[in-house]
């Protein structure tokens, strides 16, 4: 439990300094958009180059846990949708509770943890699914927001806002070098590991500091059932679907600390540009972020109780 606790620890304690010193004035939010873009342009999109320049894309689990990954996004976004509908939710804020339920911070605190529990090797593997499942996100969320909100964002914007982000470019690059063949410049490792220290902190800290606590006091049933569905009911899935795959060991793990993260806060976003409520989507990725340190360090004891997870490298 230990290990465990030391895989999840940094990454939400950089979370809570976030918190801590927009609280105190010392991280405005001007500041925090500087930093985030900065980390989003350039520092994500290296570090994941080089994670994805050193995948062996002729391995076989590779597509086994990218397909549990898949399809078990889907099953989630269906179940999360009949849930609501047999709940009767309000028709305007079911895409809202479907998307917090399947839509994880896997790029930003995904990936600090894989890195926390596996090192280069976390980072490699993670590389992949980040830009699968981005992708995959991207499209779904259009979908359920159209859907329910009545929104007029198309499905060709989605696609094309895919293709220009910095992350799945810096993924796209690292993997054509590593189909290609040529030598990995041996720049490129040692690069990723400075990177990683210097901007994941950083973004991490962005987190915390744009959390707003206060609106917590307004979060009602429907944040918390997402919350239930983003941190318990969406792991469980993955995890069961990736099990019947056959995929164990390190795959395992990152596929589970990728799934197990909070909803991701491009989801605010993307609610608020189709006008929709705005607050129930901030309630539910502070929700999640606050309560994902102690549901996922849970997850991650059980399943390296039963050894299916390969050994944490911390």
């Amino acid at each position: 439990f230990y290990t465990c606790l030391m895989v999840s620890l940094p990454t939400f304690g950089w979370v809570v300094v976030g918190a801590f010193v927009a609280k105190t004035g010392w991280l405005s939010p001007q500041l925090n958009d500087k930093i985030s873009r900065l980390s989003f342009k350039f520092g994500l999109p290296l570090m994941l180059f080089a994670g994805a320049a050193g995948v062996d894309y002729s391995d076989a689990i590779t597509a086994t846990y990218l397909l549990a990954g898949v399809l078990a996004t889907l099953l989630v976004t269906l179940a999360s949708w009949a849930y609501s509908a047999w709940r009767r939710h309000p028709a305007r804020e079911r895409g809202i509770f479907v998307q917090g339920a399947f839509r994880s911070n896997l790029a930003i605190m995904g990936l600090a943890l894989c890195i926390s529990a596996y090192g280069e090797q976390g980072a490699q593997l993670a590389a992949l699914a980040v830009a699968v499942m981005t992708s995959l996100y991207n499209v779904l969320a259009v979908l359920v927001l159209n859907r329910t909100l009545g929104a007029s964002a198309a499905m060709s914007d989605a696609l094309l806002g895919v293709v220009r982000n910095p992350l799945i470019i810096g993924i796209a690059a690292g993997a054509a070098l590593s189909l290609s063949g040529l030598p990995v410049p041996a720049i490129v490792q040692p690069a990723s590991i400075w990177l990683s220290a210097l901007f994941l902190p950083l973004m991490l800290i962005c987190i915390g500091g744009a959390m707003k606590l206060s609106e917590l006091r307004y979060s009602g049933p429907l944040a918390w059932e997402s919350t239930f569905w983003r941190l318990v009911v969406a792991p469980v899935i993955t995890v069961a679907l990736a099990l019947a795959l056959g995929v164990r060991g390190e795959p395992l793990g990152v596929l589970f600390l990728l799934v197990a993260t909070p909803t991701a806060a491009s989801g605010y976003i993307m609610v608020v540009a189709a006008r929709g409520n705005g607050v129930l989507a901030a309630n539910i990725i502070v929700l999640t972020t606050v309560l994902s340190a102690i549901s996922l360090t849970i997850g991650l004891f059980l399943l390296s109780l039963f050894s299916v997870v390969g050994e944490l490298g911390v």
